[in-house]
């Protein structure tokens, strides 16, 4: 979570335990290359993670943004203004900012303020992987005017915004070190199980290098803070300004970016979730090299099927995705998708709320011609989609009313993942799904 105008941003947590053989900060080789970080204990039961985290602690770093946002200035009764002058004060609104009117009738005035998160290094010439929500506008009106990269030994370095991909919630920056820096690299998220040890590094309420660790609670959590949600679930401890950070497995691989929490407090009370590594290394990648991200698409607009929809439709409850729009002209229009449809199965993966129709469709080939297996009117019928490549959003919000709505609403279009974040963490609601 961050803090900005008053507005906290979510956070994450991870939990892990090791020693490790202790290489020179300085070498360009990965904190965690392989063969330099070890587990000692057996069966995964550590003594200490000492060693583990003085090992990864320089690769992690603190981020902070500067923002600003043009106000209208309050409007004061006559004669009030200098009512406050005469007696050496400052009338409220007016002064201090810039684009002021010099008046208390009209104008504005600039508010600034922040916000603070985490990151990882991730290679010695100094790319940053964060949360986009770290570094994004506190609100669509706001700018962004700089961002900061803290690292272990308090140098401080501006950075530019490499790329960012609001769906996943992933950013990417740049800073230009005058040393080589120490970094991490991704692990391999999809062998770790319920149960494995984490540890997460960041900077919560602004306490850069604070460590926590815990186990993972839950894998392919679907929170309902975006379309393409596969989040894993810790009870390492959390709180504002670990987004961002890294979630380690024992042997000090990156299997996750900490991104939210869910409170009834605000504080933490155990359940926190990370991306997956196998879902932010390819975004990387891709906006690393100044690309934009590439995720299948078929053109529909979606529902969840709940107990209502689940017994009107006579079909089991919490599986599959009840077809709300279809767009005309699209992949799925053009394969004989309907609306009133239920899709089932994509290339044979069941639909479920772990593996959503969003997901699985995102993770297709784009070209490529999948089999879609689907209810219509109690019988089950296969079709076959050509799947193409998901629009930037702003061409999703004009393609027609249904898709601008969606793409208003929907929570993978650029939107708030904060709003999303605080929305489950208050009512325990999913949010609304978008298109696909």
């Amino acid at each position: 979570m961050r803090y900005v105008y008053g507005i906290t941003g979510a956070i994450l947590l991870g939990g892990a335990a090791a020693t490790l053989s202790l290489n020179p900060v300085g070498a360009q080789v990965a904190q965690n290359e392989p063969g330099t970080v070890r587990a000692v204990a057996p069966a995964g039961a550590p003594m200490s993670f000492a060693a583990l985290a003085e090992r990864l602690q320089p690769a992690v770093v603190n981020i902070s943004t500067r923002q600003s946002v043009q106000v209208q200035r309050q409007r004061l009764p006559p004669g009030f203004e200098d009512f406050f002058r005469r007696f050496g004060g400052q009338a409220p609104g007016g002064g201090g900012g810039s684009g002021g009117s010099g008046s208390d009738d009209g104008g504005t005035i600039t508010q600034r303020g922040g916000s603070l998160g985490s990151g990882f290094i991730i290679s010695a010439d100094g790319y940053v992987v964060t949360n986009n929500h770290v570094v994004a506008p506190a609100r669509a009106d706001a700018v962004v005017e700089q961002v900061t990269v803290t690292l272990s030994d308090r140098t401080e370095y501006e950075a530019e915004v490499v790329g960012r991909d609001a769906a996943s919630d992933i950013a990417v920056l740049r800073i230009h070190p005058t040393r080589p820096l120490p970094f991490v690299r991704f692990g391999d998220s999809t062998q770790t199980r319920v149960g494995d040890w984490v540890v997460a590094i960041g900077n919560p309420f602004g306490l850069g290098g604070t460590v926590t660790a815990g186990i993972v609670s839950a894998l392919h959590r679907n929170i309902g803070a975006g379309l393409y949600d596969r989040y894993i679930q810790t009870d390492a401890s959390i709180n504002s300004g670990n987004s961002g950070g890294p979630m380690f497995d024992i042997n000090g691989n990156v299997i996750g970016i900490n991104t939210a929490l869910i409170s009834p407090t605000g504080g933490n009370v155990g359940i926190g979730f990370a991306i997956p590594a196998e879902q932010i290394a390819p975004v990387v990648e891709q906006l690393r090299h100044g690309q934009r991200v590439h995720r299948g698409y078929i053109g529909v607009g979606m529902q969840d099927v709940d107990e209502g929809v689940a017994a009107a439709l006579g079909i089991e409850r919490n599986r599959g995705t009840l077809i709300r729009s279809v767009t005309p002209g699209g992949p799925a229009d053009r394969a004989g998708i309907q609306q009133g449809d239920v899709v089932v199965s994509v290339a044979g993966h069941p639909v479920t709320l772990d593996a959503t129709l969003a997901y699985l469709i995102s993770q297709q080939a784009i070209g490529a011609r999948v089999p879609i297996e689907v209810i219509r009117q109690g019988q089950r019928r296969t079709l076959t989609v050509a799947i193409a490549e998901r629009p930037a959003e702003e061409e999703l919000a004009r393609l027609n009313g249904i898709e601008d709505d969606n793409a208003t609403d929907g929570d993978d279009t650029g939107g708030d993942h904060e709003r999303a974040k605080r929305l489950t963490a208050q009512t325990g609601r999913r949010g609304r799904p978008g298109p696909a």
